[in-house]
């Protein structure tokens, strides 16, 4: 997986070269080079998640100063690909891809996307201060670049942060986060956790689907020294530090609220914020959902940390999506889209975007004084972009189909309903089954895109 992040950060550069715009500017060419295209309708999915709200707060503007129309549908994420691939697969009505870091190579290889290249040809439509090298190189890497193209743009931006309550810690004994889960296991897991009083030392969104398969299973392997595949694309799940991930997670469950295995991120969440349990590891954009008094009592309390680290080291989770113009668009539509992908991911909206409680994928924001004093997040998650993790989740095309035999037996396993061995088991012969079909075994496919 990391000759995987080297040959993509090498294909970037390469892509980023040549998608050079000249630097002069009209004095807003986002209203010049919507002129044309004044009264055209786009249309996208969105998640109901912070970084998608405060995307529809600062629309407004987007729509006054280009005069298209940004029509949307929030969809809950596990229905999201599903509808979308229904979408394309019917030539349907969207005009814009969300695309989580897991489907890119599905949807770049079905032909449901336009490459950045191709849209960056019409100058008229191409901001002048696109600058590509300003997202941060491993976001654009895994959320929009695919076989050395670049198709999408970073949106919705995310690392893995232990959000804790600093308070509940205190009055544990402990003036800080625990450094490694080894840590977390031993000595605040117990003194955290009262079921007589529903209070717990953690929560692990565990809902059955891509938060199970994505959000819990893979949380486990990295840092313990696994990981779903080896380099041959192999079941890398009956490896020692596989297992012992699996089983470390499992015994975990005894600290985690009764029912956690059902949780979606809202549920973990909410967890914290109410009060019910001391630490989350969740992604960085529900940080604005944590400091919000409408929606969490944590108040000052609320105190955010990178993940611990296991034996292989602090390997956080990576996610995130990207937005791309969908190839069933009409070519004004397709150049509206364009329009509106620029400006949602543009340095020049990044603070006001990260204010309204989004995360940008640019760099420069997080250099801003103002935002790294305001937002405790900041810190730890950059310093995990600009380190690189691993690609804990593959990215080809073949992943749908084994999230949900992942998200089967991994359910099963941290229930306890069965053994991490029996479960790895059987999800690495079923995932070597659908790698077979796919021709990953026999040279139709290459291993590594």
């Amino acid at each position: 997986m990391k000759r995987f992040l080297k040959h993509c950060v090498s294909a970037f550069a390469l892509a980023a070269a040549t998608l050079a715009v000249p630097a002069a500017a009209s004095a807003d060419w986002l209203a010049e080079a919507a002129k044309p295209l004044k009264g055209t309708e786009i249309s996208g999915i969105f998640l109901d998640r912070p970084g998608y709200r405060a995307i529809i707060k600062l629309l407004p503007e987007f729509e006054k100063r280009t005069g298209i129309k940004v029509n949307y549908e929030i969809v809950p994420y596990e229905n999201t690909r599903e509808k979308e691939v229904l979408n394309f697969t019917s030539r349907g009505d969207l005009t814009m891809a969300l695309v989580d870091l897991v489907w890119i190579g599905e949807f770049a290889e079905n032909g449901w996307l336009v490459p950045v290249s191709e849209l960056a040809k019409d100058k008229a439509t191409t901001d002048p201060n696109l600058n590509l090298d300003g997202f941060f190189p491993l976001l654009l890497n895994a959320f929009g670049t695919w076989g050395g193209t670049v198709y999408g743009l970073p949106f919705d931006n995310y690392s893995g942060l232990l959000f804790y309550n600093a308070c509940k810690l205190k009055e544990a004994g402990f003036d800080k986060p625990p450094a490694t889960w080894e840590e977390f296991a031993t000595a605040y897991a117990p003194k955290l956790t009262d079921a007589s009083k529903n209070q717990y030392a953690y929560a692990l969104q565990s809902l059955r689907g891509e938060t199970q398969s994505a959000d819990s299973f893979m949380r486990f392997l990295w840092p313990f020294g696994g990981s779903l595949l080896n380099k041959d694309f192999k079941s890398n799940l009956m490896s020692e530090g596989s297992q012992t991930g699996l089983k470390f997670r499992q015994d975990m469950l005894k600290y985690m609220p009764p029912g956690v295995v059902s949780f979606d991120h809202a549920e973990a969440v909410n967890a914290l914020a109410q009060g019910q349990v001391a630490m989350i590891t969740e992604w960085s954009a529900f940080y604005n959902t944590l400091v919000d008094p409408a929606t969490s009592k944590l108040g000052d309390c609320l105190a955010v940390a990178p993940e611990p680290a296991g034996p292989a080291g602090r390997l956080p989770a990576l996610g995130g999506f990207s937005l791309a113009v969908a190839s069933q668009a009409s070519p004004e539509q397709q150049k509206a889209t364009w329009l509106f992908i620029q400006w949602a991911t543009s340095e020049e909206i990044a603070k006001a975007y990260v204010e309204a409680g989004g995360v940008s994928g640019r760099m420069a924001v997080y250099k801003d004084p103002d935002i790294k004093a305001k937002y405790k997040f900041v810190e730890p998650m950059v310093a995990s972009w600009e380190k690189g993790v691993p690609e804990y989740r593959p990215r080809f095309p073949a992943w749908p189909a084994i999230s949900e035999v992942v998200a089967e037996w991994g359910s099963k396993i941290e229930l306890g309903q069965v053994s991490p061995e029996v479960g790895s088991k059987e999800i690495g012969t079923r995932m070597e089954a659908i790698l077979q079909k796919e021709g990953y075994y026999d040279g139709k496919k290459k291993l590594l895109q």
